[in-house]
């Protein structure tokens, strides 16, 4: 069978799997988000930190909610880190310097697990499962709780509440990532993950020096890593360590759980507005772009040019044999088109065009499917845009599902849009101009660019993955890369709720004849081009001085 074979049938198995769990995973995360119940240990948790799931709240409130606790939880983590070397299970690791600990604190909580650390080689068991693995739990029902409230907005009328953060966050946790993350560690244990506490081995010598291996508990934080689309690895060589991810199958089932709840939560968005077509809609758009991008990077990687690259099948630098060509590739677009971050093959020795699409799918805007509940309201901001411009061509005042899209729905759109473009080509400008930042590049001219570029790409998008030729450990990259994850991921949520509250406050439009039909394919399509023209326009340029140069140039 060839690679090219093997690739479309691990493609094809990847879409199957996914199909079945779409609608029984979407319909129950709609009855998770509208249920009145509370099951016992999270009524413990609400009255632990004294909270009432009853009290709807508005958008400031709930806004508010979301950045006192992401704040309390950034606080926490990087005092865990600064108090490491006097923590038990520590593996004789010193504290996290305040720059690193920073970053790595911002990172986890933005949902970005941007590292610029060896994680076997810095982080004890305490800090790994009591902290980073923590927050991989709590940033992304974050995320998903933001998008529940913007689905609110939409479904209701006549009111600014959009339920209670408070609720959204526990029940997000303790019914949806937790039990599918208990059966993810399983299976990857079942195919060869380990999940110990064990502490430092020497396994004998390697290249003139002993090599030495630590254990943990890598597979509960693996499926979480993949299914809250959050990317961090246990192990610096992340999903590319056998211990991460062992086999084939391994690596296909980590790219299923990167992609599950994101596209299944548009089946949730249609069973919440009441109408599945609409949510079929937002499926479509989503599932083009990705099967799209996923093509033209098998397609860029597996195209020969020159001897080695036919001896090899393809451009194998930087990719683990045991996935080759398809299974890197693959899981090398469903990781920057989430925010997952997660890498099982090095994105700076893809070809000039491969990293290039990389690149693309996190400036996007991760919405293809995109992270975890930030892969909706992104889509679902998106669509508001792409309703606004329909309405434009028509000469109508433009709808979205029964909401007029007025003055101040399309500004706070705009505004979100132009928040992480703006932290990209902004802080990317600015580690160009000056001297110091450009001494951490490996590598001079278009790639030296984009090993700026992604960094900061990366950051703002909280996406977390690298370019791997950068050196992001100095003060430089870790507080200016730790601010642009926390603006990217914050500000952006402002926007998200101010526009849900002044939706649900609308009273609903009747559709009449002339009321554009957002649930069409011919919408969809409007959709995926709105996405594509924006994103090409804003970052064209910059494209054009790294990834597209070195492209052209090989």
């Amino acid at each position: 069978m060839s690679p090219q074979v093997a690739g479309i049938l691990q493609l094809t198995a990847l879409i199957a799997a996914l199909a079945l769990a779409y609608r029984p995973l979407g319909d129950y995360m709609a009855k998770v988000y509208s249920s009145e119940k509370h099951y016992a240990p999270e009524k413990w948790i609400y009255k632990a930190i004294g909270a009432n799931p009853a009290a709807e709240m508005r958008w400031p409130a709930y806004l508010r909610a979301v950045l006192a606790f992401s704040a309390v939880s950034v606080l926490f983590l990087y005092l865990l880190q600064r108090i490491q070397g006097s923590l038990p299970g520590s593996l004789g690791f010193s504290s996290i310097d305040p720059d690193q600990a920073f970053n790595t604190a911002a990172s986890f909580v933005a949902n970005t697990n941007w590292q610029s650390y060896y994680g076997e080689q810095a982080m004890g068991h305490v800090v790994q499962t009591g902290g980073l693995a923590v927050q991989n739990f709590l940033s992304a029902a974050v995320g998903m709780a933001v998008a529940v409230a913007l689905v609110r907005g939409f479904a209701r009328s006549r009111t600014g509440e959009l339920g209670n953060f408070w609720a959204d966050l526990v029940r997000g946790t303790v019914r949806i990532l937790v039990p599918i993350s208990v059966i993810g560690a399983i299976v990857l244990v079942a195919c060869g993950a380990i999940q110990n506490f064990s502490g430092i081995h020497q396994v004998g010598q390697f290249m003139g020096g002993t090599q030495e291996w630590n254990g943990g508990a890598v597979a509960s934080q693996e499926a979480i890593k993949e299914l809250g689309t959050n990317g961090g690895g246990y192990f610096n060589a992340n999903s590319a360590h056998p211990f991460e991810n062992p086999n084939p199958l391994s690596n296909l089932f980590e790219i299923f759980l990167i992609l599950l709840i994101p596209f299944a939560l548009t089946r949730t968005f249609g069973r919440m507005v009441g109408s599945l077509r609409q949510g079929y809609a937002i499926l479509g758009a989503m599932a083009v772009i990705w099967i799209g991008f996923t093509a033209l990077m098998m397609w860029t990687e597996f195209a020969h040019r020159g001897p080695a690259f036919e001896i090899a099948g393809g451009a194998m630098e930087g990719k683990e044999n045991r996935f080759g060509i398809a299974g890197s590739s693959i899981f090398a677009v469903a990781t920057t088109l989430t925010s997952t971050g997660a890498v099982n093959s090095f994105h700076s020795s893809y070809t000039g065009f491969g990293g290039g699409i990389t690149m693309l799918g996190m400036q996007l805007g991760e919405i293809a499917p995109g992270g975890v509940g930030s892969g909706l309201y992104g889509m679902l901001i998106m669509a508001v845009i792409a309703v606004f411009l329909a309405g434009l061509m028509v000469g109508r005042t433009p709808e979205y599902l029964g909401k007029k899209i007025g003055t101040r729905q399309i500004k706070l759109a705009a505004c979100y849009i132009l928040v992480t473009p703006a932290l990209v080509l902004g802080f990317t400008a600015v580690a160009m101009a000056l001297p110091t930042p450009a001494d951490s590049m490996t590598n001079s001219g278009a790639h030296g660019f984009s090993e700026i570029l992604y960094a900061y790409t990366s950051g703002a998008n909280n996406n977390g993955s690298a370019f791997a030729g950068l050196n992001a450990d100095t003060q430089w990259f870790n507080t200016t890369i730790g601010i642009a994850m926390l603006l990217g991921r914050f500000v952006p949520m402002v926007f998200v709720l101010a526009l849900a509250g002044s939706l649900a406050e609308q009273k609903p439009v009747p559709e009449t004849a002339g009321t554009l039909r957002t649930d069409k394919p011919l919408y969809a399509g409007l959709l995926v081009g709105t996405i594509l023209i924006i994103t090409g326009l804003t970052y064209f340029p910059a494209l054009a001085l790294g990834p597209l140069a070195e492209g052209l140039a090989s």
